[in-house]
Protein backbone atom coordinates (compact mmCIF):
# COMPACT_ATOMS: atom_id res chain seq x y z
CA UNK A 1 0.00 0.00 0.00
CA UNK A 2 2.60 2.32 0.78
CA UNK A 3 4.81 1.78 -2.70
CA UNK A 4 1.36 2.34 -4.43
CA UNK A 5 1.50 5.83 -2.64
CA UNK A 6 4.90 6.75 -2.73
CA UNK A 7 4.35 5.30 -6.46
CA UNK A 8 1.09 7.86 -6.98
CA UNK A 9 2.96 10.74 -5.92
CA UNK A 10 6.27 10.23 -7.44
CA UNK A 11 3.75 9.96 -10.74
CA UNK A 12 1.85 13.43 -9.73
CA UNK A 13 5.05 15.07 -9.17
CA UNK A 14 5.98 13.78 -12.46
CA UNK A 15 3.02 15.11 -14.36
CA UNK A 16 3.19 18.89 -12.53
CA UNK A 17 6.87 18.39 -13.55
CA UNK A 18 5.84 17.87 -17.46
CA UNK A 19 3.28 20.52 -17.29
CA UNK A 20 5.70 23.28 -16.29
CA UNK A 21 8.16 22.66 -18.34
CA UNK A 22 5.94 21.94 -21.45
CA UNK A 23 2.50 23.93 -21.51
CA UNK A 24 3.22 27.25 -20.33
CA UNK A 25 6.72 27.81 -22.36
CA UNK A 26 4.37 26.61 -25.14
CA UNK A 27 1.94 29.44 -24.53
CA UNK A 28 4.90 32.12 -23.75
CA UNK A 29 6.39 31.20 -26.81
CA UNK A 30 3.17 31.63 -29.12
CA UNK A 31 2.00 34.88 -27.43
CA UNK A 32 6.03 36.44 -28.03
CA UNK A 33 6.08 35.17 -31.66
CA UNK A 34 2.23 36.60 -32.44
CA UNK A 35 2.67 40.23 -30.72
CA UNK A 36 6.80 40.06 -32.99
CA UNK A 37 4.43 39.31 -36.21
CA UNK A 38 1.45 41.97 -35.15
CA UNK A 39 4.14 44.67 -34.54
CA UNK A 40 5.91 43.66 -37.77
CA UNK A 41 3.04 44.03 -40.01
CA UNK A 42 1.48 47.02 -38.36
CA UNK A 43 5.23 48.79 -38.66
CA UNK A 44 5.71 48.40 -42.41
CA UNK A 45 1.87 48.68 -43.32
CA UNK A 46 1.93 52.27 -41.70
CA UNK A 47 5.63 53.18 -43.39
CA UNK A 48 3.78 52.20 -46.54
CA UNK A 49 0.52 54.24 -46.23
CA UNK A 50 2.64 56.61 -45.39
CA UNK A 51 4.62 56.50 -48.70
CA UNK A 52 1.41 56.31 -50.66
CA UNK A 53 0.02 59.28 -49.19
CA UNK A 54 3.08 61.22 -49.80
CA UNK A 55 2.33 60.01 -53.23
CA UNK A 56 -1.31 61.14 -53.17
CA UNK A 57 0.05 64.65 -51.90
CA UNK A 58 2.17 64.95 -54.93
CA UNK A 59 -0.48 64.10 -57.42
CA UNK A 60 -2.55 66.53 -56.22
CA UNK A 61 -0.10 69.05 -56.11
CA UNK A 62 0.21 68.47 -59.77
CA UNK A 63 -3.43 69.48 -59.85
CA UNK A 64 -3.42 72.17 -58.11
CA UNK A 65 -0.66 73.50 -60.51
CA UNK A 66 -2.17 73.75 -63.47
CA UNK A 67 -4.80 75.38 -61.76
CA UNK A 68 -2.79 77.98 -60.52
CA UNK A 69 -1.62 78.34 -63.72
CA UNK A 70 -4.62 79.04 -65.83
CA UNK A 71 -5.44 81.50 -63.20
CA UNK A 72 -1.79 83.18 -63.77
CA UNK A 73 -2.73 83.59 -67.44
CA UNK A 74 -5.79 85.25 -66.88
CA UNK A 75 -4.35 87.61 -64.45
CA UNK A 76 -1.62 88.34 -67.06
CA UNK A 77 -4.18 88.95 -69.59
CA UNK A 78 -4.08 92.06 -70.86
CA UNK A 79 -7.39 91.55 -72.85
CA UNK A 80 -8.56 90.96 -69.19
CA UNK A 81 -6.82 93.63 -67.32
CA UNK A 82 -8.26 96.26 -70.04
CA UNK A 83 -11.97 94.76 -69.72
CA UNK A 84 -11.45 95.10 -65.67
CA UNK A 85 -10.25 98.69 -65.80
CA UNK A 86 -13.17 99.28 -68.17
CA UNK A 87 -15.71 97.81 -66.46
CA UNK A 88 -14.41 99.21 -63.02
CA UNK A 89 -15.11 103.81 -64.68
CA UNK A 90 -17.56 102.69 -66.04
CA UNK A 91 -19.32 101.74 -63.15
CA UNK A 92 -18.36 104.46 -61.19
CA UNK A 93 -20.75 107.37 -63.20
CA UNK A 94 -23.56 105.63 -62.22
CA UNK A 95 -24.05 102.33 -64.29
CA UNK A 96 -25.07 99.36 -62.01
CA UNK A 97 -25.55 96.32 -64.18
CA UNK A 98 -23.14 95.38 -67.13
CA UNK A 99 -23.96 95.48 -70.14
CA UNK A 100 -24.53 91.93 -72.23
CA UNK A 101 -21.64 93.23 -75.10
CA UNK A 102 -19.05 93.58 -72.24
CA UNK A 103 -20.38 90.22 -70.45
CA UNK A 104 -19.88 87.94 -73.24
CA UNK A 105 -16.76 89.96 -73.96
CA UNK A 106 -15.34 88.34 -70.87
CA UNK A 107 -17.15 85.42 -70.67
CA UNK A 108 -15.24 84.81 -74.25
CA UNK A 109 -11.76 86.06 -73.00
CA UNK A 110 -12.61 83.58 -69.86
CA UNK A 111 -13.11 80.42 -71.41
CA UNK A 112 -10.08 80.94 -74.06
CA UNK A 113 -8.28 80.24 -70.92
CA UNK A 114 -9.96 77.37 -69.32
CA UNK A 115 -7.40 74.88 -71.40
CA UNK A 116 -8.33 71.91 -68.53
CA UNK A 117 -11.74 72.31 -67.76
CA UNK A 118 -12.00 68.51 -66.41
CA UNK A 119 -12.34 69.90 -63.15
CA UNK A 120 -13.33 73.54 -63.03
CA UNK A 121 -16.89 73.96 -62.42
CA UNK A 122 -16.92 77.23 -62.63
CA UNK A 123 -15.23 80.84 -62.91
CA UNK A 124 -16.19 84.47 -61.58
CA UNK A 125 -14.36 87.92 -62.24
CA UNK A 126 -15.13 90.62 -60.36
CA UNK A 127 -14.35 94.29 -60.67
CA UNK A 128 -13.00 96.90 -58.54
CA UNK A 129 -17.08 97.40 -57.75
CA UNK A 130 -17.52 94.12 -57.30
CA UNK A 131 -19.64 93.50 -60.40
CA UNK A 132 -19.63 89.86 -61.61
CA UNK A 133 -19.15 87.67 -64.92
CA UNK A 134 -19.58 84.52 -64.70
CA UNK A 135 -18.68 81.28 -66.81
CA UNK A 136 -19.77 78.02 -66.10
CA UNK A 137 -21.95 76.17 -63.69
CA UNK A 138 -24.50 78.02 -62.11
CA UNK A 139 -25.18 75.80 -59.42
CA UNK A 140 -21.75 76.52 -57.67
CA UNK A 141 -21.85 80.58 -58.45
CA UNK A 142 -24.84 80.98 -56.17
CA UNK A 143 -26.81 84.42 -56.23
CA UNK A 144 -23.78 86.06 -58.04
CA UNK A 145 -25.61 87.07 -61.56
CA UNK A 146 -23.79 88.42 -64.34
CA UNK A 147 -23.41 92.14 -63.86
CA UNK A 148 -24.97 92.90 -60.82
CA UNK A 149 -23.52 94.26 -57.70
CA UNK A 150 -22.68 92.99 -54.61
CA UNK A 151 -20.57 95.33 -52.73
CA UNK A 152 -20.72 93.65 -49.34
CA UNK A 153 -18.34 91.12 -50.40
CA UNK A 154 -15.68 93.46 -49.51
CA UNK A 155 -16.99 92.93 -45.88
CA UNK A 156 -16.59 89.05 -45.87
CA UNK A 157 -14.01 87.06 -44.40
CA UNK A 158 -12.82 85.54 -47.29
CA UNK A 159 -12.22 88.52 -49.34
CA UNK A 160 -10.26 90.00 -46.31
CA UNK A 161 -8.03 86.73 -46.73
CA UNK A 162 -7.01 87.15 -50.26
CA UNK A 163 -6.62 90.65 -50.01
CA UNK A 164 -4.05 90.00 -47.14
CA UNK A 165 -2.17 87.43 -49.82
CA UNK A 166 -1.65 90.53 -51.99
CA UNK A 167 -2.82 88.70 -55.37
CA UNK A 168 -1.34 84.89 -54.05
CA UNK A 169 -3.81 82.47 -54.83
CA UNK A 170 -5.92 81.65 -51.76
CA UNK A 171 -7.57 78.15 -51.46
CA UNK A 172 -10.33 77.55 -49.13
CA UNK A 173 -12.23 74.27 -48.55
CA UNK A 174 -15.61 75.19 -48.94
CA UNK A 175 -17.76 77.32 -51.79
CA UNK A 176 -17.00 80.70 -50.54
CA UNK A 177 -19.88 81.96 -53.42
CA UNK A 178 -22.42 79.03 -52.32
CA UNK A 179 -22.07 77.70 -49.70
CA UNK A 180 -24.86 75.17 -50.05
CA UNK A 181 -22.51 73.40 -52.97
CA UNK A 182 -19.57 73.16 -50.86
CA UNK A 183 -20.03 69.21 -50.32
CA UNK A 184 -19.02 69.39 -53.91
CA UNK A 185 -16.99 72.21 -54.81
CA UNK A 186 -14.18 74.22 -53.16
CA UNK A 187 -13.09 77.65 -53.95
CA UNK A 188 -9.58 79.18 -55.30
CA UNK A 189 -9.53 83.54 -54.79
CA UNK A 190 -6.76 85.51 -56.46
CA UNK A 191 -6.69 89.46 -55.86
CA UNK A 192 -6.01 90.89 -59.25
CA UNK A 193 -3.83 93.68 -60.01
CA UNK A 194 -2.61 95.83 -62.66
CA UNK A 195 0.99 94.24 -63.86
CA UNK A 196 1.47 97.52 -65.80
CA UNK A 197 2.28 99.66 -62.49
CA UNK A 198 5.07 97.69 -60.97
CA UNK A 199 5.81 99.85 -58.53
CA UNK A 200 2.68 100.70 -57.33
CA UNK A 201 -0.04 98.20 -58.51
CA UNK A 202 -3.43 99.08 -58.18
CA UNK A 203 -6.70 96.60 -57.61
CA UNK A 204 -8.49 96.07 -60.72
CA UNK A 205 -10.29 93.00 -59.76
CA UNK A 206 -11.03 89.45 -58.34
CA UNK A 207 -10.93 85.89 -59.74
CA UNK A 208 -12.81 83.36 -58.07
CA UNK A 209 -12.48 79.42 -59.39
CA UNK A 210 -14.68 76.79 -58.38
CA UNK A 211 -12.99 73.35 -58.72
CA UNK A 212 -14.92 70.07 -58.22
CA UNK A 213 -13.88 67.79 -55.41
CA UNK A 214 -14.43 65.35 -57.67
CA UNK A 215 -10.26 65.72 -58.41
CA UNK A 216 -9.25 64.15 -55.26
CA UNK A 217 -11.13 61.05 -56.37
CA UNK A 218 -8.48 60.73 -59.12
CA UNK A 219 -5.60 61.10 -55.97
CA UNK A 220 -7.14 58.58 -54.40
CA UNK A 221 -8.17 55.86 -57.44
CA UNK A 222 -5.71 53.82 -56.17
CA UNK A 223 -7.05 53.35 -52.54
CA UNK A 224 -10.35 53.46 -53.04
CA UNK A 225 -10.95 50.02 -51.05
CA UNK A 226 -9.60 52.43 -47.84
CA UNK A 227 -11.03 54.91 -46.45
CA UNK A 228 -9.08 57.99 -46.38
CA UNK A 229 -10.07 61.87 -45.76
CA UNK A 230 -8.68 65.23 -47.06
CA UNK A 231 -9.12 67.71 -43.42
CA UNK A 232 -8.08 71.28 -43.07
CA UNK A 233 -6.61 71.66 -39.64
CA UNK A 234 -5.70 75.18 -40.50
CA UNK A 235 -8.11 77.38 -39.30
CA UNK A 236 -10.00 77.58 -36.01
CA UNK A 237 -12.33 74.67 -36.36
CA UNK A 238 -11.19 71.90 -37.95
CA UNK A 239 -13.54 70.42 -41.00
CA UNK A 240 -13.35 67.56 -43.53
CA UNK A 241 -12.65 69.30 -46.90
CA UNK A 242 -13.88 65.55 -48.85
CA UNK A 243 -13.29 61.65 -47.11
CA UNK A 244 -15.28 58.40 -48.64
CA UNK A 245 -16.41 57.37 -45.32
CA UNK A 246 -18.82 59.43 -42.77
CA UNK A 247 -16.47 58.54 -40.01
CA UNK A 248 -14.23 61.80 -39.56
CA UNK A 249 -17.54 64.01 -39.30
CA UNK A 250 -18.94 62.09 -36.82
CA UNK A 251 -15.95 61.94 -34.28
CA UNK A 252 -15.29 66.19 -35.42
CA UNK A 253 -18.42 66.45 -33.26
CA UNK A 254 -16.49 64.99 -30.41
CA UNK A 255 -13.49 66.63 -30.46
CA UNK A 256 -12.34 70.02 -30.05
CA UNK A 257 -8.72 69.19 -31.83
CA UNK A 258 -6.85 67.39 -34.62
CA UNK A 259 -5.18 65.59 -31.84
CA UNK A 260 -8.40 64.01 -30.15
CA UNK A 261 -10.09 63.69 -33.20
CA UNK A 262 -7.59 61.21 -34.26
CA UNK A 263 -7.73 59.46 -31.30
CA UNK A 264 -11.30 59.26 -30.97
CA UNK A 265 -10.95 57.32 -34.34
CA UNK A 266 -8.00 55.43 -33.27
CA UNK A 267 -10.14 54.33 -30.11
CA UNK A 268 -12.62 52.73 -32.38
CA UNK A 269 -9.72 50.41 -33.71
CA UNK A 270 -8.17 52.37 -36.88
CA UNK A 271 -4.82 53.06 -37.52
CA UNK A 272 -3.72 56.10 -39.05
CA UNK A 273 -1.18 58.14 -41.49
CA UNK A 274 -1.63 61.75 -42.88
CA UNK A 275 0.76 63.82 -44.87
CA UNK A 276 0.46 68.11 -44.98
CA UNK A 277 -0.28 68.74 -48.58
CA UNK A 278 2.41 71.63 -49.75
CA UNK A 279 -0.09 73.75 -51.68
CA UNK A 280 -2.93 73.86 -49.41
CA UNK A 281 -2.02 73.13 -45.85
CA UNK A 282 -4.74 70.31 -45.87
CA UNK A 283 -3.67 67.00 -44.01
CA UNK A 284 -4.39 64.14 -46.30
CA UNK A 285 -5.39 60.90 -44.11
CA UNK A 286 -5.90 57.46 -44.57
CA UNK A 287 -7.61 55.06 -42.06
CA UNK A 288 -6.71 51.39 -41.72
CA UNK A 289 -8.84 48.64 -39.96
CA UNK A 290 -6.29 47.20 -37.60
CA UNK A 291 -8.59 43.98 -37.48
CA UNK A 292 -8.82 43.61 -41.33
CA UNK A 293 -4.81 44.37 -41.39
CA UNK A 294 -4.42 41.37 -38.55
CA UNK A 295 -6.54 39.41 -39.74
CA UNK A 296 -4.62 36.70 -40.92
CA UNK A 297 -2.01 37.56 -38.03
CA UNK A 298 -4.78 36.00 -36.08
CA UNK A 299 -5.81 33.21 -38.00
CA UNK A 300 -1.84 32.13 -37.58
CA UNK A 301 -2.18 32.85 -33.67
CA UNK A 302 -5.28 30.41 -33.81
CA UNK A 303 -3.42 28.14 -35.50
CA UNK A 304 -0.49 28.60 -33.31
CA UNK A 305 -2.47 28.04 -30.11
CA UNK A 306 -4.65 24.83 -31.19
CA UNK A 307 -1.31 22.91 -32.30
CA UNK A 308 0.43 23.74 -28.98
CA UNK A 309 -2.46 22.88 -27.33
CA UNK A 310 -3.04 19.51 -28.87
CA UNK A 311 0.58 18.90 -28.36
CA UNK A 312 0.24 20.06 -24.71
CA UNK A 313 -2.55 17.54 -24.51
CA UNK A 314 -0.39 14.61 -25.95
CA UNK A 315 2.33 15.50 -23.39
CA UNK A 316 0.37 15.27 -20.78
CA UNK A 317 -1.32 12.12 -21.86
CA UNK A 318 2.06 10.61 -22.55
CA UNK A 319 3.55 11.69 -19.17
CA UNK A 320 0.82 10.44 -16.94
CA UNK A 321 0.48 7.11 -18.78
CA UNK A 322 4.02 5.98 -19.32
CA UNK A 323 5.18 7.95 -15.51
CA UNK A 324 6.89 4.43 -14.73
CA UNK A 325 9.20 4.74 -17.20
CA UNK A 326 11.02 7.76 -16.43
CA UNK A 327 13.54 8.02 -19.29
CA UNK A 328 11.18 7.15 -22.48
CA UNK A 329 8.46 9.80 -21.44
CA UNK A 330 11.35 12.49 -21.19
CA UNK A 331 12.66 11.06 -24.57
CA UNK A 332 9.55 11.79 -26.05
CA UNK A 333 8.97 14.72 -24.35
CA UNK A 334 11.77 16.74 -25.61
CA UNK A 335 11.31 15.52 -29.30
CA UNK A 336 7.92 16.99 -29.28
CA UNK A 337 9.07 19.86 -27.48
CA UNK A 338 11.57 20.70 -30.35
CA UNK A 339 8.93 19.61 -32.90
CA UNK A 340 6.62 22.25 -32.04
CA UNK A 341 9.43 25.00 -31.28
CA UNK A 342 10.70 24.47 -34.76
CA UNK A 343 6.80 24.40 -36.26
CA UNK A 344 5.97 27.42 -34.47
CA UNK A 345 8.87 29.14 -35.20
CA UNK A 346 8.68 28.71 -39.47
CA UNK A 347 4.95 29.65 -38.96
CA UNK A 348 5.64 32.88 -37.83
CA UNK A 349 8.56 33.65 -40.08
CA UNK A 350 6.56 32.25 -42.72
CA UNK A 351 3.84 35.55 -42.03
CA UNK A 352 6.31 37.79 -41.37
CA UNK A 353 8.64 36.86 -44.29
CA UNK A 354 5.03 37.01 -46.39
CA UNK A 355 4.06 40.25 -44.96
CA UNK A 356 7.18 41.69 -45.27
CA UNK A 357 7.26 40.71 -49.11
CA UNK A 358 3.83 42.08 -50.07
CA UNK A 359 4.64 45.22 -48.22
CA UNK A 360 8.17 45.70 -50.43
CA UNK A 361 6.52 44.81 -52.89
CA UNK A 362 4.21 47.42 -52.45
CA UNK A 363 7.11 50.14 -51.59
CA UNK A 364 8.73 48.80 -54.97
CA UNK A 365 5.61 50.12 -56.70
CA UNK A 366 5.67 53.06 -54.90
CA UNK A 367 8.90 53.93 -55.84
CA UNK A 368 8.34 53.22 -59.30
CA UNK A 369 5.97 55.80 -59.44
CA UNK A 370 8.64 58.73 -58.99
CA UNK A 371 10.37 58.57 -62.47
CA UNK A 372 7.08 58.54 -64.32
CA UNK A 373 6.15 61.39 -61.89
CA UNK A 374 9.12 63.22 -62.49
CA UNK A 375 8.56 63.05 -66.49
CA UNK A 376 4.87 64.00 -66.29
CA UNK A 377 6.02 67.34 -63.92
CA UNK A 378 8.75 67.91 -66.77
CA UNK A 379 6.51 67.26 -69.24
CA UNK A 380 3.60 69.45 -68.42
CA UNK A 381 6.54 72.46 -67.16
CA UNK A 382 6.99 72.06 -71.25
CA UNK A 383 3.63 71.78 -72.23
CA UNK A 384 2.89 75.28 -70.22
CA UNK A 385 6.36 76.62 -71.20
CA UNK A 386 4.98 76.44 -74.71
CA UNK A 387 1.77 77.84 -74.01
CA UNK A 388 3.27 80.75 -72.97
CA UNK A 389 5.54 81.27 -75.91
CA UNK A 390 2.42 80.18 -78.03
CA UNK A 391 4.29 77.15 -79.63
CA UNK A 392 1.50 74.58 -80.16
CA UNK A 393 3.78 72.11 -81.91
CA UNK A 394 5.84 71.98 -79.01
CA UNK A 395 2.63 72.09 -76.83
CA UNK A 396 1.15 69.07 -78.95
CA UNK A 397 3.98 67.07 -78.33
CA UNK A 398 4.29 67.09 -75.00
CA UNK A 399 0.52 66.60 -74.41
CA UNK A 400 0.78 63.68 -77.03
CA UNK A 401 4.05 62.07 -75.44
CA UNK A 402 2.53 62.23 -71.70
CA UNK A 403 -0.66 60.71 -72.56
CA UNK A 404 1.37 58.01 -75.01
CA UNK A 405 3.42 57.28 -72.10
CA UNK A 406 0.44 56.96 -69.31
CA UNK A 407 -0.84 54.38 -71.72
CA UNK A 408 2.36 52.46 -71.61
CA UNK A 409 2.30 52.02 -67.84
CA UNK A 410 -1.20 51.33 -67.67
CA UNK A 411 -0.36 51.37 -64.06
CA UNK A 412 1.60 48.16 -64.08
CA UNK A 413 -1.68 46.10 -65.95
CA UNK A 414 -0.62 43.99 -69.04
CA UNK A 415 -3.90 43.99 -70.28
CA UNK A 416 -5.46 47.19 -72.13
CA UNK A 417 -8.78 47.95 -73.62
CA UNK A 418 -8.60 48.00 -77.93
CA UNK A 419 -9.60 51.58 -77.25
CA UNK A 420 -6.91 52.57 -75.18
CA UNK A 421 -4.64 50.81 -77.36
CA UNK A 422 -5.77 52.94 -80.63
CA UNK A 423 -5.31 56.12 -78.19
CA UNK A 424 -2.27 55.34 -77.66
CA UNK A 425 -1.45 54.81 -81.24
CA UNK A 426 -3.12 57.85 -82.07
CA UNK A 427 -0.71 59.71 -79.60
CA UNK A 428 2.59 57.86 -81.08
CA UNK A 429 1.15 58.93 -84.76
CA UNK A 430 0.74 63.00 -83.47
CA UNK A 431 4.17 62.76 -82.75
CA UNK A 432 5.62 61.19 -86.21
CA UNK A 433 3.90 63.44 -87.86
CA UNK A 434 5.06 66.82 -86.34
CA UNK A 435 8.27 65.25 -86.92
CA UNK A 436 7.73 64.34 -90.23
CA UNK A 437 5.45 67.14 -91.69
CA UNK A 438 2.42 65.39 -91.99
CA UNK A 439 3.67 62.92 -94.29
CA UNK A 440 1.75 60.18 -92.95
CA UNK A 441 -1.85 59.34 -93.26
CA UNK A 442 -3.07 56.82 -90.69
CA UNK A 443 -6.78 55.16 -91.50
CA UNK A 444 -8.33 53.47 -88.29
CA UNK A 445 -11.06 51.14 -88.80
CA UNK A 446 -11.63 48.82 -86.38
CA UNK A 447 -15.34 47.14 -85.23
CA UNK A 448 -16.75 49.02 -82.12
CA UNK A 449 -17.80 45.61 -81.01
CA UNK A 450 -13.74 44.97 -80.04
CA UNK A 451 -13.16 48.43 -78.51
CA UNK A 452 -13.89 46.98 -74.52
CA UNK A 453 -12.03 43.97 -75.45
CA UNK A 454 -8.76 43.77 -73.14
CA UNK A 455 -5.52 42.47 -75.20
CA UNK A 456 -1.99 42.61 -74.67
CA UNK A 457 -1.00 46.46 -74.56
CA UNK A 458 2.12 47.52 -76.60
CA UNK A 459 0.52 44.58 -78.96
CA UNK A 460 -0.56 47.05 -81.92
CA UNK A 461 1.60 50.78 -81.61
CA UNK A 462 4.83 48.01 -82.33
CA UNK A 463 3.59 47.31 -85.63
CA UNK A 464 2.49 50.93 -86.17
CA UNK A 465 5.89 51.96 -85.41
CA UNK A 466 7.69 49.07 -87.94
CA UNK A 467 5.48 50.10 -90.70
CA UNK A 468 6.60 53.85 -90.34
CA UNK A 469 10.47 53.05 -89.79
CA UNK A 470 10.76 50.17 -92.34
CA UNK A 471 7.80 51.29 -94.64
CA UNK A 472 7.50 54.65 -94.96
CA UNK A 473 10.22 56.81 -94.15
CA UNK A 474 12.36 55.31 -96.91
CA UNK A 475 9.95 56.22 -99.02
CA UNK A 476 9.88 58.97 -101.14
CA UNK A 477 6.45 61.18 -100.78
CA UNK A 478 3.54 60.59 -98.18
CA UNK A 479 2.02 57.43 -97.10
CA UNK A 480 -0.68 55.34 -95.54
CA UNK A 481 -0.84 53.52 -92.84
CA UNK A 482 -4.49 51.79 -92.17
CA UNK A 483 -5.20 49.61 -89.09
CA UNK A 484 -8.40 47.19 -89.06
CA UNK A 485 -9.77 45.12 -86.43
CA UNK A 486 -12.70 42.70 -86.93
CA UNK A 487 -14.15 39.49 -85.49
CA UNK A 488 -14.68 36.49 -87.91
CA UNK A 489 -15.85 32.70 -86.95
CA UNK A 490 -14.54 33.15 -83.50
CA UNK A 491 -10.91 34.52 -84.22
CA UNK A 492 -10.40 38.35 -83.72
CA UNK A 493 -7.94 39.43 -86.16
CA UNK A 494 -5.96 42.61 -86.51
CA UNK A 495 -3.98 44.08 -89.59
CA UNK A 496 -1.66 46.75 -89.88
CA UNK A 497 -1.15 47.58 -93.73
CA UNK A 498 1.16 50.19 -95.61
CA UNK A 499 1.81 51.60 -99.08
CA UNK A 500 5.54 51.94 -98.51
CA UNK A 501 8.56 50.43 -100.06
CA UNK A 502 8.00 46.93 -98.99
CA UNK A 503 10.59 43.80 -97.44
CA UNK A 504 12.57 42.27 -99.74
CA UNK A 505 13.34 38.83 -97.32
CA UNK A 506 10.67 38.00 -95.19
CA UNK A 507 13.04 35.94 -93.51
CA UNK A 508 14.92 39.26 -92.22
CA UNK A 509 12.28 40.37 -90.35
CA UNK A 510 12.93 37.64 -87.38
CA UNK A 511 16.15 39.65 -86.51
CA UNK A 512 14.41 42.36 -85.27
CA UNK A 513 13.08 42.63 -81.72
CA UNK A 514 9.89 44.76 -82.25
CA UNK A 515 8.22 41.70 -84.43
CA UNK A 516 9.61 39.04 -82.33
CA UNK A 517 8.93 40.52 -79.27
CA UNK A 518 5.13 41.04 -80.33
CA UNK A 519 5.35 37.20 -81.81
CA UNK A 520 6.55 35.65 -78.57
CA UNK A 521 4.20 37.67 -76.07
CA UNK A 522 1.27 36.60 -78.26
CA UNK A 523 1.87 32.89 -78.37
CA UNK A 524 2.50 33.48 -74.50
CA UNK A 525 -0.90 34.95 -73.70
CA UNK A 526 -2.95 33.47 -76.45
CA UNK A 527 -1.69 30.19 -77.41
CA UNK A 528 0.17 27.70 -80.13
CA UNK A 529 -2.84 27.92 -82.29
CA UNK A 530 -2.12 32.11 -81.88
CA UNK A 531 -0.55 33.64 -84.86
CA UNK A 532 1.47 37.21 -86.65
CA UNK A 533 2.01 36.73 -90.90
CA UNK A 534 3.43 38.90 -92.65
CA UNK A 535 3.20 39.76 -96.40
CA UNK A 536 4.83 42.29 -98.73
CA UNK A 537 5.55 43.20 -102.21
CA UNK A 538 8.45 45.86 -103.18
CA UNK A 539 7.63 49.02 -103.62
CA UNK A 540 4.26 48.03 -103.23
CA UNK A 541 3.41 47.50 -99.59
CA UNK A 542 3.90 45.41 -96.66
CA UNK A 543 0.61 43.79 -93.96
CA UNK A 544 1.31 42.56 -91.09
CA UNK A 545 -1.86 40.25 -88.95
CA UNK A 546 -2.57 39.28 -85.69
CA UNK A 547 -4.99 36.46 -85.22
CA UNK A 548 -6.22 35.02 -82.01
CA UNK A 549 -9.61 33.10 -80.76
CA UNK A 550 -11.97 35.31 -78.58
CA UNK A 551 -12.02 32.82 -76.87
CA UNK A 552 -8.42 32.53 -75.75
CA UNK A 553 -7.58 32.43 -72.19
CA UNK A 554 -5.86 35.88 -71.52
CA UNK A 555 -3.56 36.12 -68.01
CA UNK A 556 -5.82 38.58 -66.32
CA UNK A 557 -5.11 40.72 -63.11
CA UNK A 558 -1.46 40.40 -63.45
CA UNK A 559 1.07 43.47 -62.25
CA UNK A 560 4.53 43.60 -62.92
CA UNK A 561 4.85 40.59 -64.93
CA UNK A 562 7.53 39.89 -68.11
CA UNK A 563 4.57 39.43 -70.58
Amino acid sequence: MRIKFQYNQVRMKYFYLMLGISILPLLLLGYISFNIAKNTLIENQLKTTENNIKTSSEVADLLFRNIINMERLISWSPDVRRELIDSGKYAGVGQSIMDNETTKRIQNLISSYLIDTQYIDSVCLFDVNYRTVCYGNSNSIGKYNNGGIYRTISNSAWYKKSAEAQGRPVIFDNNILNNDDSKNTFSSVKLLKDSQNIYNPEKVGLLVVNIKKTMFTRVFQESSKEDWAIINFSDKKESAVIENNSLLNLEFNRANNQESSLKLIQEKGYLTSSYKNQTTGWDFVKFIKEKELLNQSNQIGIATALISSVLGLIVLFLSFSLSGTVSRPLINLRNIFQRVTVENKELNEKLVQAQLKEREAELRALQAQIKPHFLYNTLDSIYWKAIMQNNHDIAKIAVALSESFKLSLNKGEDLIPVSKELEHIRHYMTIQNLRYQDRFQYIENVDPDLMEKKILKLMLQPLVENAIYHGLEPKVGDGIIELTGKVKDGWVIFTVSDNGVGIKDIKATEQGYGLRNVRERLLLCYGSDSTLSISSKLNEGTSIALKFRTNAREVTDVKGSNI
